[in-house]
């Protein structure tokens, strides 16, 4: 699926007039239907209805929505702010129609100083302000009003963005000027900043409408930014041969756990081998050998010299991925040994949790880095990698794209939301996964998942995605089972073969 900047939504909104062709009043009529239908199924006739509409078209959408729930029969206010004196054209003719409904209870149109209306609990506000066109922080009279309607206890629906939040970019915006939506109604697609998880106490509930936009002009229009789709995922499984055999199924070389840090190792390699590979070796520290030999026995164990850490390379001719990092901690000697690993390696190669904190502690070898690295930093080791905290999680995607390009490596930026930033510009954000995985060594199952994949013969984009995917469906389907607050890393590999067989049946 096709994320869109508001400019391009714009674009959309124009291809679809000029080609179903429909009338744009028309297709602001068609919007207003969508969102009255979702409104009435929330909240009963009963409930008094406040709308504020701006200048806009998204202004033109909440009077066509208050003209449609007064029709239904709820008691509903409407406040148009026109202090600038000019209306978009289909926001004229929606004033017009709801100035000529009978039905609503009062209209006001602000040009001016403004009294607003007491809100209450058990009422409804319609937020129609401002909508994805938005390109600066609200000011003035329209901030007070944002934190005028914020403090009151009645709840709040907004009209494809809430009122101040911009759709891509809000690094500088001012947070305290932003509608607190319990419910945002958007018009046919995630907007960017929704994927982003400090935008969350803004957006409330989402409910994505959709309003019959072009699909030819939805082809035709090229987006940076895509969320996966299960039929994404479907068409880039790769089948077993039915006289496949472990030495054509992949060899995959797992690198990781330190004393103490056994886990990260077993979870690893449990989620590697997982993921269909024929053989997963896994390299660790002689203090490691009784854990992994009792928890991961289908795994080859390979013994550093060191008793607890990773401090020698291994040769990898016959290996097809390798995964370095998880659990091996960021002793000077691993660090070397993790270098002289990455120089030598001629397979793909997934660089996670440690092996990411010690390059942030060694810029210069991020230049060293083999084209295709794969890199699954979550946003604290990014912001150590980039060198300085990002301030918002937009800042943090920009810059991990840049350096994806930069590096032509793929790096997904883990979250609720795990992006993949491409090496040709190219993002794309996972759509599985919950807040129960927010738990030790879930990172260790993606990086594991991935090295399986990659040893099995995917592409490195392929791995990527499929891996972040099946990786969140796991994690959706065990939190049906065992619910969030229950959910550790082991049961993300216990369920990774339900996974599979969801995508494969």
């Amino acid at each position: 699926m096709k994320i869109f900047t508001s400019a391009q939504i714009h674009e959309l909104d124009h291809y679809t007039i000029e080609h179903e062709p429909i009338r744009s009043i028309d297709l602001m009529e068609r919007a207003a239907k969508a969102l009255t239908r979702s409104i009435v199924d929330l909240w009963t006739k009963s409930t008094p209805v406040i709308v504020f509409a701006g200048p806009g078209n998204n202004g033109g959408d909440a009077l066509a929505v208050a003209r449609m729930l007064a029709d239904q029969g709820y008691p509903t206010s409407v406040y148009l702010f026109n202090i600038s004196g000019k209306l978009s054209e289909d926001c004229a003719v929606n004033r017009q129609r709801a100035m000529d409904c009978r039905k609503i209870k009062e209209f006001q149109e602000v040009t001016d100083e403004f009294d607003p209306p007491q809100l209450t609990a058990g009422m409804l506000v319609v937020d129609g302000l401002f909508g994805s066109g938005l390109n600066k922080p609200l000011a003035g009279g329209f901030a007070s009003l944002v934190k005028y309607i914020n403090q009151s206890p009645a709840e709040i629906v907004s009209i494809d963005m809430p009122s101040g939040l911009m759709s891509e970019d809000n690094t500088y915006n001012v947070r305290a000027n932003i509608i607190k939506a319990d419910v945002t109604l958007t018009l046919q697609q995630k907007k960017l900043s929704f994927l982003f998880p400090e935008n969350q106490p803004f957006i409330g509930k989402l409910k994505i409408l959709d309003i019959r936009l072009s699909e030819e002009g939805i082809k035709k229009i090229e987006a940076n930014y895509t969320l996966l789709e299960e039929t994404d995922i479907r068409r880039r499984m790769l089948s077993r041969n039915e006289f496949a055999h472990k030495g054509n199924m992949g060899k995959a070389l797992i690198i990781a756990g330190s004393y103490g840090m056994a886990g990260a190792a077993v979870l690893a390699t449990k989620a590697c081998l997982r993921s269909g590979v024929g053989m997963a070796i896994v390299h660790t520290p002689k203090l490691n050998n009784d854990i992994l030999q009792i928890s991961v026995p289908e795994a080859v164990l390979q013994l550093d010299h060191d008793e607890h850490h990773f401090t020698e390379t291994v040769d990898t001719e016959d290996i097809d991925a390798v995964c370095i990092g998880p659990g091996i901690r960021q002793q000077e000697s691993s660090a070397i040994a993790l270098i002289s690993q990455v120089r030598r390696a001629q397979c793909p190669i997934v660089l996670d949790a440690d092996a990411i904190n010690i390059l942030a502690s060694h810029r210069a070898w991020i230049q060293q880095l083999p084209k295709n690295v794969i890199m699954t930093p979550h946003p604290k080791e990014f912001d150590r990698l980039n060198g300085s905290p990002c301030s918002d999680s937009y800042e943090r995607l920009s810059k991990a794209r840049n350096l994806a390009e930069q590096l032509q490596a793929y790096i997904i930026l883990k979250g609720h939301y795990s992006a993949l930033c491409l090496p040709n510009g190219h993002v794309t954000f996972n759509s599985t996964g919950n807040a129960g995985m927010a738990t030790a060594g879930s990172g260790d199952v993606l990086s594991g998942i991935i090295t399986g994949l990659l040893a099995r013969g995917y592409k490195h984009a392929d791995a990527c995605m499929v891996g972040m995917y099946l990786h969140g469906l796991a994690g959706d389907l065990a939190v049906k089972d065992i619910g969030m607050e229950c959910l550790v890393a082991s049961d993300l590999v216990k369920y990774l073969p339900k996974a599979f067989q969801r995508i494969n049946d």
